[in-house]
């Protein structure tokens, strides 16, 4: 009974030793108590629940083989590295509070630590957004890797995006914690992708970390010195894997602290319409469709049977890169002679929590009045007689309510004759989707 012992003592509930004795318990059938089992040995409510959470993690291996030993107890050496250094993948991206030694001059201590406390607070919101790791805080800049410790195959995509997403964040701070202090913040973001070796532990305590070993880290800190107030920039490599996925700025090249050679740079500035990329992605494809002759037959035999005035509805379901949207295509090529209309919605791992996002997406790509407008200026606009809460319009999350009169003045802008040709369309396809907000 020692290890049982030693394991209740260990989550304060030592009391139960003897009752646990006395109705021969052990540490073998320890996993396998209940709830009923807890209560007729007499274990209060509290107790019951404190002893079932402990119980459960004995699920894990590593805590079934011993007893966590008390945190006064534990070592001070580093934790061994739960693996070995590696050569992998990675895009490294670096952000910096810009003008902070400004601020610091003006602000006094408490207030400055408060508004870098909200700074990083939105980086770190829009960083874990995109499943980035913020490998270090570094006064006011944070050092993130995309890709460590757990690799996806849209790392860099996810870089820039949370980078553009920090730049849109700003104007949020700069409404609230930055009008407060009368400070105004703006971010400088730099992203870089290349290969480097990641893992091996260095530092103590407080200090331990992976240490990552290439060019990249340092890469992504020059760029950042490169772009400006509320600028993403990216290196070349970045660049031709995103190519197609965001609209850019050729910033030329620089020569960089440390880099013998200039490096070109370019400037991200929006995301690219998912239409528009499906698109250009078709015509510079060329790759020929191998080996799916039959489910494209099946595609076209449904196709004519449509055309026949029976409706047809198709599932293609695989594993990713299996070829499905290739699939789609080869049939969009077959058919392309014949009268139709083509209507596409698309899912996005980025919007998940959001409710009928693929409808949504496609609405304000078609007919919504604002596809013209991207950022804060789409979230916000100024309509004469409504008030600050109504004037805020739909952000990718969506929205309650939908103003009853066209916005024609959004930050002193003029509309364009677009925007008003739009708005009744937009108007009844808003009516329809309410029901099922």
């Amino acid at each position: 009974m020692s290890k049982l012992k030693q394991w209740l003592a260990l989550h304060d509930l030592g009391k139960y030793t003897e009752v646990f004795a006395d109705n021969d318990v052990g540490f073998d059938v320890l996993a396998q108590l209940s709830e009923e089992h807890l209560k007729e040995l007499g274990v209060s409510l509290g107790d019951r629940l404190r002893l079932l959470k402990a119980i459960d993690a004995l699920a894990t291996p590593d805590a079934a083989a011993a007893p966590t030993p008390p945190a006064g107890d534990q070592g001070t050496e580093p934790a061994a590295s739960s693996s070995e250094a590696e050569r992998r993948q990675l895009t490294v991206m670096f952000c910096d509070l810009v003008g902070s030694t400004a601020l610091s001059s003006k602000l006094d201590p408490e207030d400055l630590s408060e508004l870098i406390a909200s700074f990083q607070s939105a980086c770190r919101k829009a960083i874990q957004t995109y499943a980035g790791f913020i490998a270090r805080y570094m006064g006011d800049g944070i050092l993130v890797y995309f890709g460590y410790p757990q690799a996806h195959e849209n790392d860099p995509e996810c870089a820039v995006r949370a980078g553009l997403a920090i730049v849109d964040a700003m104007a949020e701070l700069n409404a609230g914690i930055g009008k407060h202090h009368a400070a105004k913040l703006a971010v400088r973001v730099g992203v870089a992708t290349g290969s480097v070796v990641v893992g091996e532990i260095i530092g103590e305590g407080a200090a331990e970390e992976a240490a990552v070993v290439g060019e990249t880290p340092n890469l992504a800190a020059r760029l950042q010195a490169v772009a400006g107030p509320d600028q993403v920039v990216v290196a070349e490599a970045t660049h031709k894997l995103l190519a197609s996925a965001f609209e850019y700025e050729d910033l030329g090249s620089h020569g960089l602290k440390g880099l013998e050679q200039p490096v070109r740079v370019w400037r991200a500035l929006r995301e690219r319409d998912a239409y528009r990329r499906d698109e250009a992605r078709r015509g510079a494809s060329g790759v020929p469709l191998v080996g799916r002759q039959e489910e494209l037959g099946l595609l076209l035999r449904s196709w004519e049977s449509s055309k026949q005035g029976h409706g047809q509805a198709i599932l293609i379901q695989g594993q990713a890169g299996i070829g499905k949207s290739r699939l789609i295509d080869a049939l969009r090529e077959q058919v392309g002679t014949d009268d139709y209309l083509w209507v596409a919605h698309r899912c996005s791992p980025y919007h998940v929590n959001s409710t009928l996002y693929p409808r949504w997406y496609r609405c304000t790509r078609t007919c919504c009045p604002w596809s013209c407008l991207t950022g804060a200026t789409r979230r916000r606009v100024s309509i004469p007689g409504k008030s600050e809460r109504q004037r805020s319009m739909p952000s990718s999350h969506g929205c309650s309510k939908w103003p009853s009169v066209p916005p024609f003045s959004m930050y002193g802008r003029t509309c364009t004759g677009r925007i008003r040709r739009r708005w009744s369309c937009w108007n009844s396809t808003w009516s329809n989707l309410q029901p099922f907000r």
